[in-house]
């Protein structure tokens, strides 16, 4: 155990975050580069070692939480970088994009502020990357074996990672111009720099995995030809199909998806653009949407020059405080205010949007709105609640709906899918298609990037044994596994 009295003398600390006038003059992430090093250690001793850590629960990775807590107590970082890489393949990206269930299931948390464990992890692996603890592993000998991996996010990589180092030779194929898939061109800048995925992929091409990018399989290049070519293949494509709002006026100029609005500032820190063609620079936004995905346009806005941001939610307002229907361990739905939200703009819940108004030249101009309540098992609109609220631009965030079938890869294969549009799969990951598994969101639907990994990292395993007849790689999740919700 790390500090026995550390959860009675040591109260709950987080990173600290810039300034907001001074963050929203860049895309640098939000915090103050270095502010965890110094508490870091303290913070990691209010870890109890519950004799049974139900953080572990929470996280679907089985990240050994309470060894990695102690040894970052200790300030031995490369030992606490082992324990945290044997579960995690990306704890950099987790660190900073993961909401952290484990901290909702943590025992100090039924009464307490819960360990600040997303904080320790990106402290010790940013530690790891500093000291030069984080090495390239390639494979001692080749299989012989070959695979193939249609995605570059966190699922494909992971999934790619794993297969490399147990020595099959393995192509990512990727249909963007680079690698990451939405950890590049959906999460912005300032939630995570993407100099941290560049060094992964410089990590995993060193381990002898090969890229392919701007190669879309189903369009580029046939699915079943694919097959014929590799002796395995992963399908990791993510679940894209965005959900619309197929309300009147949608047809209007300045309606886009936020897949189509956030790629576009990313490609500007990548030198593509001076400008974005779609930009929010001294227009009223609105965001529908509420969840990361919204905030991420929110925040965006800001840096682009917004003359405001609303955005706008179905849901009621969610309450401070754990509710009493969604007990601990579970992962419960509270009031939440991303570094986004504390730079501006209104935030509007209840409401759903009625239909777009435009002027004479087919342009957004305004949105009308009404108030909603929940009864007969539908949204209501609440009489006498309609107005408008002027809209230059207007962002879709309302999740995603499941994988692309339109560029052919889905029928190519001949996947079948399942009754809510996923590729279906059995318990190996295997889909009806000999030879051709599904990790991440093209299976699961959309989901936590560390379900992703988890997903990834399990369907290596199931790969391995398919080439090999067996496996040693780990397998924290089968694909039934969901999370700790009520």
């Amino acid at each position: 155990m790390a500090d026995p009295k550390g959860f009675l003398t040591t109260g709950r600390e987080v990173a600290e975050t810039r300034p907001v006038a001074e963050r929203l003059r860049d895309w640098n992430e939000v915090y103050v580069p270095g502010s965890l090093l110094p508490i870091i250690s303290k913070q990691a001793g209010r870890c109890m070692d519950c004799g049974i850590p139900f953080c572990h629960n929470g996280c679907p990775l089985g990240n050994l939480i309470p060894e990695w807590n102690d040894f970052a107590y200790r300030e031995d970082w490369r030992a606490a970088s082992e324990r945290l890489h044997a579960t995690n393949n990306f704890p950099e990206f987790t660190g900073r994009l993961c909401p952290a269930p484990c901290e909702t299931a943590c025992v100090l948390g039924i009464n307490q502020p819960a360990v600040t464990i997303k904080n320790v992890e990106v402290t010790i692996v940013d530690k790891a990357w500093e000291t030069g603890d984080v090495t390239p592993q390639p494979p001692e000998r080749l299989s012989g074996k070959t695979v193939a991996v249609i995605g570059s996010g966190p699922a494909g990589l992971a999934a790619a990672q794993q297969l490399t180092r147990a020595g099959h030779t393995v192509a990512v194929y990727e249909r963007a111009d680079r690698v990451g898939g939405l950890l590049r061109y959906g999460i912005p800048e300032f939630k995570m720099e993407k100099r941290h995925i560049n060094r992964r992929i410089e990590q995993m091409r060193a381990e002898g995995t090969k890229f392919r990018t701007g190669v879309e399989v189903g369009r580029d290049i046939d699915a079943a030809k694919l097959r014929k070519r590799y002796d395995a293949v992963v399908v990791a494509a993510g679940a894209t199909v965005a959900r619309d709002l197929p309300v009147p006026g949608r047809e209007l100029r300045g309606i886009h998806q936020a897949m189509e609005y956030l790629p576009l500032a990313n490609k500007v820190q990548e030198g593509d653009y001076v400008a974005p063609p779609i930009t929010a620079a001294g227009k009223h936004v609105v965001v529908i949407g509420g969840g990361d995905t919204g905030a991420d346009c929110v925040g965006t806005a800001h840096r682009q020059g917004a003359a405001s941001v609303t955005q706008l939610e179905i849901m009621p307002r969610p309450s401070d405080e754990r509710p009493a229907s969604q007990p601990w361990p579970t992962y419960p739905m509270t009031y939440k205010v991303s570094s986004a939200h504390e730079e501006g703009g209104e935030r509007v819940y209840a409401v759903s949007t009625t239909h777009f108004e435009g002027d004479e030249e087919g342009n957004v101009r305004a949105l009308h709105l009404v108030e909603v309540e929940f009864a007969d098992g539908r949204f209501q609109p609440k009489p006498g609640t309609e107005r408008r609220i002027p809209a230059d631009l207007v962002t879709l965030a309302m999740g995603f709906t499941g994988t692309d079938q339109a560029n052919g890869l889905v029928e190519q294969f001949g996947l079948a899918l399942d009754a809510r549009g996923n590729i279906a799969r059995d318990a190996d990951f295997a889909t009806n298609v000999d030879g051709v598994f599904v990790a991440g969101d093209a299976g699961r639907g959309q989901s936590l990037i560390v379900w992703a990994i988890a997903e990834g990292r399990s369907a290596a395993r199931a790969v391995d044994r398919y080439l090999s007849g067996q496996s040693t790689l780990p397998a924290p999740i089968r694909p039934t596994d969901r999370a700790l919700v009520v």
